[in-house]
């Protein structure tokens, strides 16, 4: 029995994370599965309903579950509200209460929507890129950080990154064990020419390579690497990167696939469990309407089955049946091409579990 903690969040995170709940429902009916699913609130919907964006039962419920399924959190509503109490202080509270180090990202372009990219389709066809992100390190974290008078009079905001050589070494170990399921390709993002912490982070991850001689290892400034994302991101297998930097690259990449709703995420501890989501945000301009993607929601859950569940193959099987709607050339507002017809939320899930109830 796989306990399952989902927490909806705000603006369309409801929307998603009811398909992806539908998703495991209609594999666990199959027999091929057994969960115990629950919910709970956080981020802005805590916030209005508990005073906080994240409360403590919340924290022990979810560190009880073998996974977390997350929608999103945030939106304008809570945005003058001291930092302290905003909707994305719940998000990085549970990261930090669950030891969840190391973000997977991929950016992976489905066939039937090379179109759909920002980039010429002979440029990002067969795209399969796998960004590993720290998560609970660096600038988001760093102390001393904030805003004061400074001396001057002059109002000065501050933060501090900061990174030990432990958090560096785990996460690329973590990127080196992704890699060797994968190219074998491991490509490191810093900023080792002016950045102390990068100079630490450029001589640990060549230290801990040591330890992968079948994996390949380059180093990047993540300036270039912006650069080569869209001048010729296939290059790329696995990168591995700090905590601000993988916050951009993985949103840059995420247009390289056609749309930021069709990519999940998996954040995982030491032992592997973790917290799954789309990386798409909370979207409150079109909450409710019935048009958000699901299939980053779909996918995320494909990420859990794989990673945490250890079920690659009813992962696949939620895969193919993604690619099998695309397929049907059911598209959502997002990736549909100008001029042609598209789905809602709720038709695209209905589609997504008809190819599983098929599929088993």
């Amino acid at each position: 029995m796989h306990k399952i903690m989902i927490l909806p969040g705000d603006g369309i995170g409801p929307e998603v994370t009811a398909v992806a709940r539908r998703v495991l429902e209609t594999l666990a009916s199959g027999g091929e599965l057994e969960l115990s699913i629950e919910e709970g609130d956080i981020g802005g919907v805590s916030i209005d309903t508990h005073g906080v964006p994240l409360t403590d039962a919340v924290v022990e419920r979810a560190r009880e579950a073998d996974a977390v399924l997350l929608g999103a959190v945030g939106g304008p509503k809570w945005d003058t509200l001291e930092r302290d109490r905003r909707p994305e202080r719940g998000l990085l509270r549970i990261r930090t209460e669950l030891g969840l180090f190391s973000n997977l990202r991929p950016a992976i372009l489905f066939p039937q929507l090379a179109d759909a990219s920002s980039l010429r389709a002979e440029l990002v066809a067969g795209l399969d890129i796998l960004i590993v992100r720290e998560l609970t390190g660096g600038i988001y974290f760093g102390r001393p950080r904030g805003i004061d008078a400074g001396e001057d009079g002059h109002r000065r905001g501050y933060n501090t990154l900061i990174y030990s050589e432990p958090e560096i070494r785990r996460i690329a170990r973590s990127a080196f064990e992704v890699a060797m399921r994968r190219g074998r390709k491991v490509t490191s993002v810093d900023k080792a020419n002016v950045l102390e912490s990068s100079e630490l982070w450029r001589e640990v991850v060549t230290d801990t390579a040591r330890e992968y001689p079948e994996v390949e290892l380059s180093h990047m400034y993540v300036d270039n690497a912006a650069m080569q994302l869209i001048r010729a991101p296939k290059q790329f297998d696995v990168i591995v990167t700090g905590n601000m930097f993988g916050d951009i690259l993985s949103d840059a990449a995420a247009m390289l696939t056609g749309s930021i709703g069709m990519l999940p995420s998996a954040s995982l501890n030491e032992s592997a469990r973790g917290l799954f989501e789309p990386i798409h945000g909370s979207a409150p301009d079109i909450a409710g309407r019935n048009v958000a993607n699901p299939l980053a929601s779909v996918l995320s859950v494909s990420m859990m089955l794989r990673y945490t569940l250890g079920r690659a193959d009813l992962a696949e099987r939620v895969d193919r049946a993604v690619s099998t709607v695309l397929d049907l050339g059911l598209r959502t507002a997002d990736i549909a091409a100008p001029g042609e017809a598209s789905v809602g939320t709720t038709e695209m899930g209905e589609q997504i579990v008809a190819c599983l109830a098929t599929s088993g």
